[in-house]
């Protein structure tokens, strides 16, 4: 079977996806299938690339032997990559792709309007999961406990943020998390404990993405359920992460490499089922397939469950959590891969369309 392999982007993920590609070329079932990798540099640029795992992920993948990697949507045989004038047609596409681009519902449109399968939720399902206030709105209108929030635009933000503080402290006491809608890894999420860090919260969100939420705190455990599968998808034991810093940031999750993970942790009677229920319930209802990572809090005033947000490419690197979860319930790494290739496999096979 002839897997494709695409990493990197223009996203502020590009590093994180490096590492998880190469976390997936050194654990990849070689004997199953032939895999080629293909990179898009921070400018966004497709290359065609043989580089070792260790040179992809350090970034030096980009000055070995390249070439550039061109792509057609057509579904009239002539569909497919195309390296040197010559045409390539995967059978799988694996994009070990985070953030923008990647996980968001655009290269699954892309991919899906050639007939190529692919790794992970369809155009729509990505796209919702991606955006976190979609992915609110439908989970609410299912009853899915969560965080209250508010939703301000970057417009507001640059234009009178006075008036998003005071929509905020209407609305909250502190602190509160201001989150950027379409990012992953944390990337832009800030904690404000009063209303000078607030302002520069929302200012630091707004360089990413013109959506943005501003959260209640919810003062909880960090706790996380990896699901695997289409329609009758499993589900993982519970993770827990213990923060090195105030929260799971991007720096706390990639740079200091001091967190703590704790698998199957003690938790009150009852609730490790609840957070593996309701991480299939939201798989389901988000029309998710393939894989994700369901992210909860544990709330201590009362040990409710709630539900914080998924993830549908989550980080494949060596301290990742999805990974690590399946592995402590008897899936080691490189079986896990193959098992979410032939799920894309099936899935797109089975319902006879790719998106």
């Amino acid at each position: 079977m002839k897997v494709l392999v695409i990493f990197g982007g223009v996203s502020p993920e590009h590093d994180v996806s490096r590492a998880s590609a190469a976390s997936v070329l050194r654990n990849i079932d070689r004997e199953k299938f032939s895999v080629t990798a293909v990179g898009i540099t921070k400018k966004g640029r497709w290359l065609l690339t043989d580089a070792s795992p260790e040179a992809v992920e350090d970034g030096s993948w980009e000055d070995g032997d390249v070439k550039d990697v061109l792509y057609s949507p057509a579904r009239d045989g002539l569909g497919g990559f195309y390296i040197d004038g010559k045409r390539y047609l995967p059978d799988v596409v694996f994009p070990v792709l985070h953030g923008e681009n990647g996980e968001d519902g655009r290269l699954q449109g892309m991919l899906s309007l050639a007939g190529i399968p692919f790794v992970g939720c369809g155009t729509a399902s990505a796209a919702v999961c991606m955006d976190k206030a979609f992915t609110k709105q439908v989970c609410a209108s299912a009853g899915i406990p969560m965080a209250d929030w508010i939703f301000v635009t970057a417009d507001e933000v640059f234009e009178s943020v006075g008036l998003a503080v005071e929509r905020t402290e209407k609305k909250f006491s502190y602190p509160v998390f201001v989150k950027p809608a379409n990012t992953g890894s944390s990337v832009g999420v800030s904690k404000a404990g009063n209303r000078k860090e607030l302002v520069c919260a929302l200012g630091e969100a707004a360089k990413y993405d013109g959506r943005i939420l501003v959260e209640e705190y919810i003062d909880g455990r960090e706790l996380e359920v990896a699901v695997l599968g289409n329609g009758k998808a499993e589900a993982s034991g519970v993770g827990e992460i213990l923060p090195s810093r105030d929260f799971y940031s991007y720096e706390a999750k990639y740079v200091d490499g001091t967190s703590g993970l704790v698998f199957d942790p003690e938790l009150p009677e009852g609730k490790a089922e609840e957070l593996r229920k309701t991480a299939l319930r939201v798989f389901a209802l988000l029309d998710c397939r393939g894989l994700s990572r369901v992210d909860f809090f544990l709330r201590k005033s009362d040990n409710a469950v709630i539900f914080n947000e998924i993830n549908t490419l989550p980080g494949f690197t060596g301290i990742s959590m999805y990974p690590k979860l399946f592995a402590k319930c008897g899936i080691p790494y490189g079986e896990l891969i193959t098992r979410i290739i032939m799920l894309a496999a099936e899935e797109r096979g089975l319902r006879g369309e790719n998106g």
